[in-house]
């Protein structure tokens, strides 16, 4: 009796394991969802360096000119949490030819333009207070989640017309989705480096220097749906 028991429980966990793996017809498709938007804001990295043989003498030489930045960028009606110091660093360097020690003082600092309008204006105010590095300009959008969001819809609805063309070749239906894969990116424009020197004179400064460009926002989904 209990010989019988154990066979007929191990034909019921058989089946059940049989059951449990059967195999879902399925189509599993790729989806994209591509929006442009345009920046409506900046992030200005710039910096000021100084070199010489004494090293309070060029850290002084940098403290005058971030000074004269901040109090530019405080007239420039700029909030005081849109721009902060990112590095600060005084480097000791020996120079084995002349047989001499040089320092290197250096400072960076971080802007948030919100009004890409003043973007030039503001700029050639930078370059008159003795900056002499622009590390980079990054464009941004206040509306990125909203556009990812929207180019995830875009993503899983393009992924369901694929399914529906390939399921109407092969005369079925499409069912629920078994499994969604997501694989999103946004490409930021790629930020402007430039290298200044001091003393540059204002009128060798182009006026219209900002190229703003677009911000790519790109949903790419895999999705595995029933066939019927």
């Amino acid at each position: 009796m209990k010989k019988t028991i154990l066979i007929l429980m191990t034909v019921f966990t058989a089946a059940a394991q049989a059951q449990e793996f059967k195999q879902v017809p399925q189509i599993t498709v790729s989806g994209e969802g591509k929006i442009k938007v345009t920046p409506d804001y900046a992030i200005i990295s710039i910096g000021v360096e100084n070199t010489g043989a004494d090293a309070a003498e060029v850290k002084k030489k940098n403290d005058a000119t971030v000074d004269a930045v901040i109090k530019y960028l405080k007239g420039f009606k700029l909030p005081a949490s849109d721009y902060q110091t990112k590095q600060v660093y005084l480097h000791k360097n020996y120079d084995y030819t002349k047989k001499k020690y040089s320092y290197v003082a250096s400072q960076q600092i971080s802007i948030t333009l919100k009004d890409l309008s003043k973007y030039d204006t503001m700029m050639m105010g930078l370059v008159d207070t003795g900056i002499n590095n622009i590390q980079g300009v990054e464009f941004k959008s206040t509306k990125v989640a909203q556009f990812e969001s929207d180019a995830r819809k875009a993503a899983v609805a393009d992924a369901k017309t694929k399914a529906l063309d390939y399921a109407s070749a092969l005369s079925q239906k499409v069912g629920k989705a078994i499994m969604v894969s997501d694989n999103s990116q946004t490409h930021y424009p790629v930020p402007m480096m430039y290298a200044m020197k001091a003393g540059v004179a204002e009128d060798a400064m182009p006026r219209e220097t900002l190229a703003i460009g677009e911000i790519e926002i790109t949903a790419n989904v895999t999705i595995s749906f029933s066939l019927e």
